[in-house]
Formats: C-alpha cells, structure tokens, sequence
C-alpha cells in the first residue's frame, strides 16, 4: 500500500473539512485558546486535507487560517502548525529560502532536502521556488555556495538521476573501478566523477555499486568518501550514501542530531517531522530505536515540552502519556 515506507500521518478516514474548520475558528473564538483541538484537527489530517480546511475556513469566515493561528499562539508550537498547514512544496521552498537567506548558509538543509528527494519533487520545487520567490533555486544555490559542494548541488539541481530502477552488473563493477581510481588510488581527489556517479544512476544501481566498491576494497564507500573528502561536500555524498542504503536511517540520524547535545534545533526537529510524516515515518521509528537504543518518543518527550511536545507525539504516531 506504502511503496515508500509507512507513514504516520494518514488521510482522515472521515473527514469533513467544513466541520473542522468551524471546529478551529471556535478553538480560538474568545479568550484562551484550545490548543487539543487544534492538535486533533491540524496534526491528524493530511497536507491535502488541511489545504482544504483553509479553503473552507477563508469561505466561512472571510479570515485566513494561517494568520489566526499566528496571532493565537507562539514559539515553536506556533511554528509547527504553520508549517503543517503550508503546502508540502511551499514548505520545503521556504526551508531552502530560509536556509540561504541572510548571513550565510545552512548547508545542513540543503543537503537534506536536496540529497533526499526524487526528480520530480525537484523539478516542482524548482517550478515553486520561481513563483514564490521571483528567483532561480539554481543560481541561489551556485552564488551562497562554492567550489566541490557548489557543483554536487549544481548536479542534484538538475535532477537528472536515472530512476528506472534497472541494474547492470558489468557497468556497477565499472563505476566502482572509477571510484576507485577516481579516489584512493591517486593522490588527490577526482571529485567530479564521485559527483557523476552519485547524482546520476538509479538507487538500486548504487546499492550494487557501493557492493562492488566494498569487495574490492574491504570497506564502504563511506569510509572512502570521508577520507578523500571534507567540509560540506563530505557531508552531502555521505547524505545521498546513506540515503541510497538506508533512508530511514538516515533521517533518524537527522532527528537524533536535533536532539542531541545541549539544546534542541527545533527548526531541524519540526522540518524532518512535517515532511516524512506522511511518508516514511514509522520506519524512521524503528530505525530511531535500533540505532540509539531509545525510543523517538522519549527523546522528544526529553527535549521538548506542552503543546508543542503532544503536536509532535501527534504527528509520529504517538498517545499522549501524562
């Protein structure tokens, strides 16, 4: 039913979004807001279903959803439900937008979402990215980046990666071969082939070439890339690595690195949370617990406190305890 992984948020079976959307404007008529009611609604709907209960709310109220609960409510919960009710596509183009805005760069965004995501949602980001923000992703992207990790963002900007699924034996030795040569085997680096061979063949096609390279050398091309690399570049190839072997654990790491430490990146934390919920997020569970011996639900509960902490419990899957 899933073809990508089992996800946490679901469309509501029963959905009525007239209904909903006069259940929000009475949790926040008057004084107090009813915080539980707009975590029923907006944390257990789809993105679809939510775009729908905006449309019907403007229609009934003549008030845009958005801005209400703006003005009801605040910090990171406030933070959270704006997101949720953003079109999927106009969330990730305002991470990316909000990534590369100001003084420097949030390379860690950039590699996350544009490491992970297919060619078509590249392609619509793209499309989306122009009509809201009047400018190319692409050449945003070339002028808050530089050298190695420009041209790796450049080439996953194309979205030109074969996804047919098809593998071949003979060329996934080849490739390995190249990466080989390409990197251990000569003094510095030829990082414009690792570049080719990472953004260009299908994932299961580097599932066998990542084999390939690991008989040949006795270690993972991981290990590889982290010697023959560095910086932000190191970090992106490690991404798509870890994507293409295991993409829940990847995005577990990501979760666990928002969380761990002192503090919390809370925008890291709601940024995987919205956009694998309707996807994959269950798996990232499981691959949360396997990988850090804990459950995600408890290192949110650590981390995180009130309204904002039952949104996320929400919105992974979780019932609420005391």
């Amino acid at each position: 039913m899933y073809p990508f992984g089992t996800p946490t948020v679901v469309p509501a079976a029963i959905f009525d979004a007239v209904k909903d959307a006069h259940d929000l404007r009475k949790a926040m008529k008057g004084f107090g807001t009813d915080e539980d009611a707009l975590i029923n609604i907006i944390c257990r709907r789809s993105n679809e279903q939510r775009q729908e209960i905006q449309r019907q709310f403007k229609t009934h109220f003549g008030k845009d959803l958005i801005e209400d609960i703006k003005s009801e409510t605040s910090g990171n919960f406030e933070k959270l439900l704006v997101g949720l009710l953003r079109p999927i596509v106009d969330y990730y183009c305002a991470e990316l937008n909000d990534a590369m805005a100001g003084l420097g760069t949030d390379e860690e965004v950039l590699i996350e979402i544009l490491c992970t995501l297919s060619n078509m949602e590249i392609n619509t980001i793209k499309n989306q990215y122009l009509r809201l923000y009047g400018a190319h992703l692409e050449s945003e992207l070339k002028s808050e980046t530089s050298g190695n990790f420009k041209r790796l963002l450049t080439s996953l900007c194309t979205a030109a990666r074969d996804e047919s699924g098809r593998v071949d034996l003979v060329a996934a030795k080849n490739d390995a071969r190249e990466l080989l040569k390409a990197g251990e085997l000569r003094v510095g680096t030829d990082e414009s082939m690792f570049n080719m061979i990472l953004c260009q063949r299908n994932y299961q096609q580097l599932k066998l070439i990542f084999q390939e390279y690991e008989g040949m050398t006795g270690h993972s091309l991981e290990k590889a890339i982290k010697k023959e690399f560095s910086g932000d570049v190191m970090e992106g190839l490690i991404a798509i690595y870890r994507c293409v072997t295991n993409k829940a654990e990847y995005f577990a790491s990501r979760l666990h690195k928002a969380m761990a430490g002192i503090g919390t990146n809370d925008t890291q934390l709601i940024r995987v949370i919205i956009t694998r919920s309707e996807i994959d997020m269950t798996d990232i569970k499981v691959a949360f617990e396997r990988l850090y011996g804990k459950s995600l639900k408890s290192w949110i509960k650590g981390d995180t406190s009130g309204h904002y902490k039952h949104a996320l419990y929400a919105l992974v899957g979780e019932q609420r305890s005391s």
